[in-house]
């Protein structure tokens, strides 16, 4: 998955003062919907970005692989977007070298957050970057904001040598891969409570058995996704909800089609079912 990324170390401990900018280092750069990338395919250099006339002053930290530091340039002049390539943030799932897949969404996780946290959510006034940890505080009623988390559940429901995969009603048929139920956790809900209302609701089915089997962030959407395997409880015939799903078909192991080098929970667990290594 895109967090197993050894030798290579992820440190995103929060840092004041900040790493100054080394030539070498990483600037992550965001026009609209759109990551910008060097011709190469990957994030710029900051040398490439000071001669495109951005200031050390404009980058922020955000962390660091191994001892390459990352850094968001938040407001790109035209001459920097003119530059450089606009590509979908997808891209980032085979970006190389491979600890790029889960740099470059963490990176698109805290611009996101930045972006929608200018101003305090309680009186309105703008905020500022706090100086004692990784937080956006308010400069009038002094209330702080940290990095939005979302929990979603992934669901890999099983009965027998059958696995239930779906596809999205808002996604192209002739594109779409299948994928296994997800959906975010509620108020007042535990995730295997997730589980079991998730496939109810999009496919009217009941579950048991339901086991944790691993995590991993998301910054795609600012996810951290938790995967579970159930079993089904009862009668398999599915009733669709339409309003999120196009598909939800049972198959066999051999009838899986193969995922090579998974990046996703969903695509892993899948393939684990395939190969017949999911936990009996």
């Amino acid at each position: 998955m895109l967090q197993e990324i050894v030798p290579h170390i992820l440190h995103n401990e929060f840092k004041n003062p900040p790493p100054s900018p080394r030539d070498t280092d990483l600037v992550a750069v965001f026009d609209g919907g759109s990551a910008l990338l060097a011709q190469e395919g990957g994030f710029p250099t900051v040398a490439a970005v000071r001669a495109l006339g951005a200031a050390d002053g404009e980058l922020i930290y955000l962390f660091a692989v191994d001892e390459i530091g990352f850094f968001l340039l938040e407001r790109p002049s035209k001459t920097v977007k003119a530059a450089l390539q606009p590509a979908p943030t997808t891209a980032f799932r085979t970006m190389e070298p491979r600890f790029m897949r889960l740099a470059a969404p963490t990176a698109l996780h805290l611009m996101n957050w930045y972006r929608t946290n200018r101003f305090c959510g309680c009186c309105g006034a703008p905020t500022v970057r706090e100086d004692k940890e990784r937080a956006m505080r308010c400069t009038s009623c002094g209330a702080l904001v940290y990095p939005r988390i979302n929990p979603a559940v992934v669901a890999a429901v099983r009965d027998g040598d059958r696995l239930l995969l779906i596809r999205y009603a808002d996604r192209p048929m002739t594109t779409a891969r299948y994928a296994l139920i997800a959906g975010f956790t509620e108020i007042g809900e535990t995730m295997e409570q997730t589980v079991r209302r998730e496939v109810l609701e999009e496919v009217g089915l009941h579950v048991k058995n339901v086991r944790y089997h691993a995590d991993q962030p998301w910054g795609f959407v600012g996810n951290q996704m938790v995967g579970f395997w159930t079993d089904l409880d009862g009668d398999g015939t599915v009733t669709l909800d339409t309003r999120e799903l196009k598909e939800a078909v049972w198959l066999r192991r051999e009838e899986i089609p193969e995922v090579h080098d998974p990046v996703d929970l969903t695509h892993t667990m899948t393939e684990l079912f395939r190969l017949g290594r999911d936990p009996r």
